[in-house]
């Protein structure tokens, strides 16, 4: 399952400016990182207090893929 229309729909809707969201895939090996771009006064609100919201993140998509694949998110400045 491709996890990537998901992530970006759940940054957007955390985002006061959604509009400059960008998730991008990258491939190392059987592994996919996904890079989230934002302007920077939302990037604090995707990864919010001690990394909680990106955690969260990370989590509700783990259980979309059901253990099928690995995958990385990374919030780029």
């Amino acid at each position: 399952m491709d996890i990537k229309e998901p992530l970006e729909f759940v940054v957007k809707s955390i985002c006061k400016d959604p509009e400059l969201v960008r998730v991008q895939e990258k491939f190392e090996g059987k592994k996919i990182i996904y890079e989230i771009f934002a302007s920077e006064d939302d990037i604090g609100q995707i990864i919010g207090k001690d990394g909680r919201t990106i955690k969260s993140i990370d989590l509700t998509l783990r259980s979309l893929k059901n253990g099928e694949g690995d995958f990385e998110l990374k919030v780029i400045r």
